[in-house]
Formats: C-alpha cells, sequence, structure tokens
C-alpha cells in the first residue's frame, strides 16, 4: 500500500476513533456528551493535525484556529455545511473534518473568484480535492444563490474575509447575498461570519475591512439573529491602519467572528 493511502486511511481511522469518544460544548470544553455528534476543542485540533492534511494549512492554525472556531459554532459531526465564496478551501477541509464522513460540505465560489490570479484558487481546489481524497466535499462553481444548494438544506454556513468586499460594494448587495445564504439554511441553522475588524469614519473600502456594527446590520436586515460572538481572533497589536495584505499583518489583523442564527 502507497504512502498516501496509508495516510489517507490513517485519516479516517483517526476521526472514526475521534467519533466514536463523543464531545463537547460549543465553547470547546472537554466534558464529554451522550450525543456522540459533538467534538470538544482538543479532539478537533487531533484530527486536524493528521499528516493527510496538506502541510500549507496546518503551517495556518495556529493563526486562523479552526478547530476552536468549529466548536464556537457548534459544528457537529453528520451536518451538512457550506462555505461561501471558500477560495481555495481551506476551511472546507477543516468543514469536512468537523462533519465526519456522515456530514456534507458544499464548497462554493463564484467564477470571479476561480478567475483571479490566474486561476489560482481553482487550482488549488483541483489539487485539495485530486483523487477522491475528502469525498465529502462537493463543489460548487457557482454565484449565489446556487441550484446544487437546495434551499433549507444546509445547517451550518461560513464565509470568512468576504463579507467586507460585499459590503464595500453595496450594502444593498450584501444584505442579498447574506439573505441567500439564509434561505438555504434550515431552521435554527447558524451562521459564522469572520472578517477583518474596521474603525468607523476610516476608509475601510480601501483597507479591505469593515466594522462589526456593519455586519451584524446586514445580517439583521437578512432575517438573522445575533447569538454570541467570540474574540477568538481578536487582535490588540492591530492599528486598524493598514490592510489585510501589509506584510506585517498578514494572517494576524483583528478579525471579528459573529454566530448568526436563522430562527426556528
Amino acid at each position: 500500500m502507497n504512502q498516501v493511502k496509508r495516510s489517507s486511511l490513517k485519516y479516517v481511522a483517526l476521526c472514526v476513533s475521534a467519533m466514536a469518544l463523543g464531545a463537547c460544548a460549543s465553547d470547546g470544553g472537554t466534558k464529554a456528551t451522550a450525543t456522540g455528534k459533538s467534538w470538544t476543542t482538543t479532539e478537533l485540533n487531533q484530527a486536524l493535525a493528521n499528516p493527510s492534511r496538506p502541510q500549507a494549512d496546518r503551517d495556518r492554525d495556529a493563526d486562523r484556529k479552526p478547530a476552536e472556531l468549529m466548536t464556537f459554532f457548534g459544528v457537529q459531526k453528520g451536518m451538512t455545511a457550506l462555505d461561501v465564496i471558500a477560495a481555495a478551501g481551506y476551511l472546507s477541509e477543516s468543514l469536512s473534518v468537523a462533519v465526519g464522513p456522515n456530514g456534507k460540505v458544499y464548497l462554493q465560489n463564484p467564477p470571479a473568484m476561480l478567475q483571479m490570479r490566474g486561476g489560482a484558487a481553482a487550482k488549488e481546489i483541483e489539487a485539495r480535492l485530486a483523487n477522491g481524497r475528502l469525498p465529502n466535499i462537493v463543489r460548487v462553481d457557482s454565484d449565489f444563490p446556487a441550484a446544487a444548494i437546495p434551499a433549507g438544506s444546509v445547517d451550518f454556513a461560513i464565509t470568512a474575509m468576504n463579507l467586507h468586499d460585499l459590503y464595500n460594494r453595496s450594502p444593498a448587495a450584501a444584505t442579498s447575498a447574506v439573505k441567500s445564504v439564509y434561505d438555504t439554511l434550515k431552521p435554527g441553522g447558524a451562521f459564522g461570519v469572520i472578517d477583518h475588524a474596521g474603525v468607523a469614519g476610516a476608509d475601510n473600502a480601501k483597507l479591505h475591512r469593515m466594522t462589526k456594527e456593519q455586519a451584524i446590520e446586514v445580517a439583521k436586515a437578512a432575517g438573522f439573529v445575533v447569538e454570541k460572538e467570540s474574540n477568538l481572533l481578536a487582535h490588540a497589536a492591530d492599528d486598524h491602519t493598514k490592510g489585510p495584505f501589509d506584510p506585517s499583518l498578514r494572517g494576524k489583523t483583528d478579525q471579528f467572528v459573529l454566530l448568526l442564527r436563522k430562527p426556528k
């Protein structure tokens, strides 16, 4: 058996083993539950550390904290999840691990995203999904809403560092896009929003930022309830006068994290 197959089998075995352990509350605590569907942050960190996951992804984990985010958002095994404007699919693969073999992840990108930088994201997605390595991921190359994602079928959706671009072009268009996500969710479904924190009065469009209050305004206009927020990705050293592409801030901007809920 070659090394890739051995690594993939180890990856599946680790996920199955973690599933058998049962797990945590949404705050990432270590107390096990009786459902066997939740993760503790420790268990999910162990699953995400598996060498079958790309090294480049694992190198980003210290800054992006996927295990902590997934437990905060309450992502469970067996869920159907949606990564909105997923780019190369870093969070899609994290979701793939979190929802497990009985779950499903839609990796969605509009054509414009796939054409940027000479098609870099498209090439990375092809490499990520090659040889059926992540069979629970469904690639959706389409503007949103996408016909491939049935309305009312998704348990959890997420978008990371995308809402500011939509909002800074048009607040109304951003609200429409968030309403489309709302429509894909089941009653009671959750939407995680992560973005670069801006300061009121600053040129946030130029800085590729937005204020948390703007994100909340859009969410409420689309019908969501703001359930809670987290400082997991807060960075006090960010003075908010530079953009996320500044070398001194790459991966370390001050980011707000919101958990939105579609009412039942």
